[in-house]
């Protein structure tokens, strides 16, 4: 195997992105406030950004002769994003704490899968892993932004 540590990365982020895709989406059905309106269909642009991240990641491991996890168990096991069940006790300012704390963890994954790609010389993967890590790292500017946070991506 030519690239065996991108694969992997590329492999958990299959698993991730999918686990964070359901997260998201789950916040976008139970949430309630001043600001649904608008809040509500951002979080639609978020979930179809991480949908094209996750057939990208997808297609390029495919790409490369590995095999994506693709079942809900599979899912399951491999994500380091948690889950809970749904509840409506729950702020916006709290549901989008959860997801940047996610996207944060997101951001660390994608930093890994950019150095591993290059020191494995799979450029392409880190060019694709570049562009969304960028992605990532403007997401939690804008989505911190919301709630009068700091993104702390470089924190001083």
């Amino acid at each position: 195997m030519k690239y065996p540590k991108t694969k992997e990365v590329l492999n958990q982020l299959v698993a991730d992105l999918t686990q964070l895709h359901m997260v998201v989406h789950q916040h976008h059905w139970y949430m309630r406030g001043n600001r649904f309106l608008k809040l509500h269909p951002y979080l639609d642009k978020v979930m179809d950004e991480l949908a094209d991240q996750l057939d990208e990641v997808s297609e390029r491991l495919i790409t490369l002769d590995g095999s994506p996890v693709s079942t809900l168990s599979e899912i399951a096991a491999k994500t380091k994003i948690p889950d809970e069940k749904g509840n409506w006790d729950e702020t916006i300012d709290e549901r989008y704490a959860k997801i940047i704390a996610d996207y944060h963890y997101l951001d660390q994954l994608y930093e890994e899968g950019i150095k591993v790609s290059d020191e494995e010389g799979d450029y392409s993967t880190n060019d694709m892993l570049t562009g969304f890590h960028s992605d990532v790292e403007k997401r939690i500017w804008m989505m911190s932004g919301e709630i009068n946070k700091a993104p702390e991506i470089d924190p001083e």
